[in-house]
């Protein structure tokens, strides 16, 4: 008996010391941007482990990316926030999110290199096995992810929350690598219905393997507990906790679709 107490007290202290660790890495894009991840994992999960890419809205990298990051880690991931803008910059003042959303879009090919390199990023990380990368984005972090998967790189999937669903290079078929997953508000009047429409038509045509899911009556940014105070700059954005659930029980099932069960 006191052999097997001695043994229990000894997994309940082994398990208090494991935690989801954190920390800030510099990079650069091949454009000679500076940018700042955030990094996370479970020490507790030993060898490398499946990693996840998580792309801001368009506020930039912010605690709202970075706290996903840690819910990823805690599942089992190895999770990155990358930074799309440079300098781990973010506001929450629509005027300078969109300032900062334009210059990040205006030229794809260095949208294109800020993504890969945290993709090389993640992949360099002991905690992660390169072999089997996702990402997933929210509001323009969506746009990032769906357009990254477009243009071919090897994702082994795509999950894109209340995300920008128009784009100007269409997917081909054969240029999408992995599986797409796409949660969608009922109630966002930001994204139209013809841009959800026009979405469908595209992948259907490229062949996509793809699920679209709508959440009823749910508003743009719907998974973030922040955005009711950004009604006051005359946003129509909403946290909804239901959909919010909802959308993220589907995330996890998308990704053991993809990797399996996580150690």
């Amino acid at each position: 008996m006191r052999l097997l107490a001695s043994l229990l007290l000894l997994g309940l202290s082994l398990a208090a010391q494991a935690e989801i660790k954190t920390e800030e890495i510099p990079y650069q894009s091949a454009d000679g941007t500076r940018m700042i991840g955030y990094f996370a994992y479970d020490d507790a999960t030993p060898g490398a482990r499946p990693g996840i890419l998580v792309v801001h809205e368009w506020w930039g990298l912010n605690d709202y990316a970075k706290r996903r990051a840690r819910d990823l880690a805690a599942l089992g991931y190895s999770a990155l926030a990358i930074d799309m803008y440079g300098e781990g910059k973010h506001t929450e003042h629509p005027t300078e999110a969109t300032a900062f959303m334009n210059e990040a879009l205006k030229n794809a090919d260095a949208a294109k290199a800020r993504f890969q390199a945290g993709l090389e990023l993640l992949k360099k990380q002991p905690q992660t096995d390169p072999t089997k990368i996702a990402a997933i984005g929210y509001c323009f972090g969506g746009k990032v992810v769906l357009d990254m998967a477009r243009q071919g790189l090897p994702l082994a999937g795509v999950a894109s929350f209340h995300g920008v669903l128009a784009t100007a290079s269409p997917a081909q078929p054969g240029s999408v690598k992995g599986k797409v997953l796409v949660e969608h508000g009922g109630g966002d009047t930001l994204v139209p219905a013809d841009s959800v429409a026009a979405f469908k038509k595209e992948m259907d045509a490229a062949k996509v393997d793809y699920r679209f899911v709508v959440q009823p009556g749910a508003k743009h940014s719907f998974t973030n507990p922040d955005a009711d105070k950004h009604k006051g700059h005359g946003l129509d954005v909403g946290y909804d906790k239901t959909a919010d659930q909802k959308s993220w029980a589907d995330l996890k099932q998308f990704l053991k679709d993809i990797f399996g069960q996580p150690a």
